[in-house]
């Protein structure tokens, strides 16, 4: 048994149209579709239950209700779903932001962010912005705002296809145009605008920046990191492994089974990055997510070669202890 959800989308001046046309979905008609929120649980926005008797059941009332099936038995029930899953499509580059560190966010006013980017798509041209240029010192970035110039203290690399990077909170950075993004991070939404290209947003104003609070954010010692690229041969590869999830991707052949995680252990979100996967025999999209309950044993398959990200480690009682379903078990259908 999965749980699958309603995608939320949102406009944003930077969006484009590759959710419709690349994920092959039936979105609002609009060509500034920035954000698909595919999995939240917060008080603003909730994700639905699309599937199952659950059907048309917000993510907040299952786990009040079913908490103890779907995340194991030591799970709070009013404690909110721990990610936020979103697909970004980056048609011109987003702000130049900073998620605060926890250390700094309450005192702030808001949540530390850790995120991670898997590049689903990109075109020649497309970049990322993560990090700082060597010895760019707080009072020269500060100023370097100050006359439009930030840019150029800024570490920025090409991106494509299979690119993957964990961005921390207080990692400066910025999605460049021309990139399709999987998104899978803590669930927060606080983000400090740093620099918005001196551009308007969708009402024709200038956005608003939060400068001095990025500031005591950025972490002037992240010099110039690279991301990752990701192995295109049929295995399993950890991408990123942080204190708050840990991400595989697994490429699997034609015929492959994958005994992802049995019965009792943790839940587990599946991200399917092709056609064809099978998720305990029920067909997932492109672009499409899954949730596998704690009380439920999960297997991956697909009659033609699929890639997926499996996401785990991120339910309270395994900050601490290690995953018992951390490996997997492959064999041919």
């Amino acid at each position: 048994m999965i749980f699958k959800f309603e995608p939320i989308y949102k406009e944003r001046v930077w969006g484009g149209a590759e959710i419709r046309n690349y994920l092959g979905r039936d979105t609002p008609p609009s060509n500034h579709l920035g954000e698909s929120w595919e999995i939240v649980d917060r008080k603003e926005d909730n994700s639905v239950v699309s599937n199952t008797d659950f059907k048309g059941l917000p993510l907040r009332e299952l786990l009040l209700k079913e908490g103890d099936q779907v995340m194991g038995p030591s799970w709070p029930r009013d404690l909110p779903f721990p990610l936020l899953v979103k697909w970004l499509d980056c048609s011109q580059r987003l702000s130049l932001q900073v998620h605060p560190p926890a250390e700094l966010a309450e005192q702030l006013g808001g949540e530390p962010k850790t995120e991670n980017w898997y590049v689903a798509k990109a075109t020649e041209e497309a970049g990322l912005f993560i990090g700082l240029r060597k010895n760019t010192s707080p009072e020269l970035f500060h100023h370097s705002i100050t006359k439009n110039t930030a840019e150029s203290l800024c570490h920025r690399v090409s991106s494509r296809a299979g690119d993957s990077i964990l961005v921390e909170s207080g990692r400066m950075h910025a999605i460049d145009a021309g990139n399709l993004i999987l998104e899978i991070q803590q669930n927060s939404d606080t983000t400090y605008r740093v620099y918005d290209w001196d551009r308007d947003g969708l009402d024709g104003r200038p956005r608003k920046l939060n400068v001095e609070k990025s500031m005591q954010c950025i972490d002037f010692t992240d010099y110039e990191p690279s991301p990752i690229h990701t192995s295109e041969e049929v295995g399993i590869e950890t991408i990123a492994d942080s204190k708050f999830f840990r991400i595989r991707k697994l490429n699997l052949a034609p015929d492959e089974k994958v005994e992802l995680k049995e019965a009792e252990a943790d839940a587990t979100l599946i991200h399917a990055l092709g056609n064809g996967l099978l998720v305990d025999g029920e067909p997932i999209c492109k672009g499409e997510q899954a949730l596998s309950p704690y009380f439920t044993s999960c297997s991956l398959s697909s009659p033609e070669e699929t890639s997926v990200l499996v996401t785990d480690r991120f339910s309270v009682n395994m900050q601490d202890e290690p995953n018992a379903s951390g490996k997997f078990r492959m064999r041919k259908s």
